[in-house]
Parts: structure tokens; C-alpha cells; sequence
């Protein structure tokens, strides 16, 4: 069995809970400020009470590696939450959650991860790098709220 690792990070950020949960929420642009994102198409779209339910395929490259995978992605706009997980691709595991909570004037976000490769020589090869691309990513949440931020008159 793949050895699964675990994430968990709280960070408090200078924008509104709504402006941050549309930013991850919005899956469709991650190629365009996520690193490593290649590209994504999302499969199928439904609603089913307050959730959105996703099925979207993620194309991600580092160096010479390229992996395609398939994740369900459900969002919940009323609860400001947004739970994802892989269900194809080269992940024995592969589930994150976000959680939304306002704080003063800014927001909270509760962030947890866990992934296992499927692949011990995929694992050998990315799982070094998985770290410091995980930081790149929430920074670059971070700089996509920035931006549209300032486009918000």
C-alpha cells in the first residue's frame, strides 16, 4: 500500500471569505495563475441542493513529467467549503478540503491535504517536489485574490 502524506495549513489572508472561496472555487481558471496547472476541462457540471458537484481532468507538468488526472470536485457556496478528490489518474490518493471562515476583516482558510502516488518510482521522482509545489500553489491563491482584488472597484 502507497504511504499517504498529510498536509494541514491555516492561514489568515487580508481578503473577503467570498473573493477567496470564488478563487478556488473557480477551477476552470487554474492554468492561468496556477503553476504547474497545464491544463484542466471540466467533464461534467451539476447542482444538487446548495452543492455543485465538478468532474473535471487536470493536466499537470514538472520538469519532464506530465500526469493527467480525474478529480470530483464539490462546492459549497452556502457553507463556504470545497472538498476534492481524484478518481483516476496516478494517485492511490489524492484529497484536499478548504474551509472558509471570516476573520476581522479578512478570511481564514483551513486547508488540509493527502495524496499517495500510485507509482513508487512517480512518488520517488514528484514526492520531493510535491512540497515546495504546494507552496507555490497557496501563494499563488493568494496572488490571484490580490489581483482581482485590485480590479474590484
Amino acid at each position: 500500500m502507497a504511504e499517504v502524506t498529510e498536509h494541514r495549513e491555516t492561514r489568515i489572508v487580508p481578503y473577503t471569505t467570498d473573493l477567496m472561496y470564488a478563487v478556488v472555487a473557480d477551477v476552470e481558471a487554474y492554468p492561468q495563475f496556477l503553476p504547474w496547472v497545464v491544463a484542466l476541462r471540466i467533464l461534467s457540471r451539476d447542482v444538487v441542493g446548495p452543492q455543485e458537484n465538478i468532474t473535471a481532468e487536470m493536466a499537470v507538468g514538472y520538469r519532464a513529467l506530465r500526469e493527467r488526472y480525474t478529480s470530483k470536485v464539490v462546492l459549497d457556496a452556502q457553507a463556504r467549503t470545497i472538498d476534492v478528490a481524484a478518481i483516476k489518474g496516478p494517485f492511490h490518493t489524492l484529497e484536499n478540503h478548504w474551509r472558509f471562515t471570516p476573520e476581522g476583516e479578512g478570511c481564514r482558510i483551513d486547508f488540509s491535504l493527502s495524496f499517495a502516488f500510485s507509482s513508487p518510482i512517480l512518488a520517488m521522482a514528484a514526492g520531493p517536489a510535491f512540497g515546495r509545489a504546494l507552496t507555490k500553489m497557496t501563494e499563488a491563491f493568494e496572488a490571484r485574490a490580490a489581483k482581482l482584488s485590485e480590479n474590484t472597484p
